[in-house]
């Protein structure tokens, strides 16, 4: 009993110094030794632990920390493992998330692209591809976003030949995207003013034939020869 009074008082008193002091500051993990560590686990055997460390690191750092471009290595040099979709998807992810929005610089937006696109070459009908694709399709809806208002800047300065470089290329480069029958709209606007009839024309050809219910297509695009610019 004497014994047991004694453990349980020292017990006491080690969690009251414990408390006296402060909670204890668990220092941030060492990205280096991180990485070695995972990579340790991996060249054991040990893959299911090596998982959990590189999915670990791909959260943790950023796109341009160089921990980063080794964890991005990992699928290349284990090009065969189940974790190397994985961490194509989550460097994708990872410059997705710092390009964050259209109006911003779209490098980060490019090179998350081409990464996704990397992902479903290599390895095509994984979960991680799969999961890749829809953010493919974000990018593309942002990338036309961009180049629509972009348009949108030079159409409403009149500077309509720069307008139509910008939609025709949402056009042309984004197909599928909701911004193409916008920027049909706003050529069928930009061809009247600037007096190209035959493109007028081919526009609006075109938007009654794939995009018959766009807001506004009658009133633009009337089928008669009110298409045609004034004379």
């Amino acid at each position: 009993m004497r014994a047991m009074r004694r453990s349980l008082l020292i017990a006491g008193a080690t969690l009251l110094a414990a408390c006296h002091h402060g909670a204890r500051v668990v220092p941030a993990p060492d990205p280096v030794a991180e990485l070695a560590k995972a990579r340790a686990q991996f060249r054991s055997g040990n893959f299911g632990k090596a998982l959990v460390s590189f999915r670990r690191l791909t959260y943790e750092l950023g796109p341009s920390q160089p921990e980063m471009a080794d964890v991005r290595q990992v699928a290349d040099q284990y090009a065969t493992s189940a974790y190397a979709p994985m961490a194509l998807l989550r460097a994708g992810d990872a410059n997705l998330r710092l390009w964050g929005k259209p109006e911003l610089d779209p490098s980060y937006g490019e090179t998350a692209l081409a990464i996704y696109q990397e992902l479903a070459g290599r390895y095509p009908g994984t979960d991680a591809a799969a999961r890749a694709q829809m953010h493919v399709q974000q990018l593309r809806e942002w990338f036309a976003q961009k180049d629509y208002k972009n348009g949108m800047f030079y159409f409403r300065r009149r500077a309509y030949d720069s307008a139509i470089i910008y939609f025709k290329d949402v056009i042309a480069t984004y197909p599928g995207t909701s911004f193409v029958p916008d920027a049909l709209m706003r050529l069928v606007d930009s061809y009247r003013v600037i007096g190209y009839g035959d493109e007028l024309k081919e526009t609006c050809t075109h938007l009654r034939r794939y995009f018959p219910q766009t807001e506004g297509l009658d009133k633009s695009c009337p089928a008669d020869s009110s298409t045609a610019t004034p004379s």
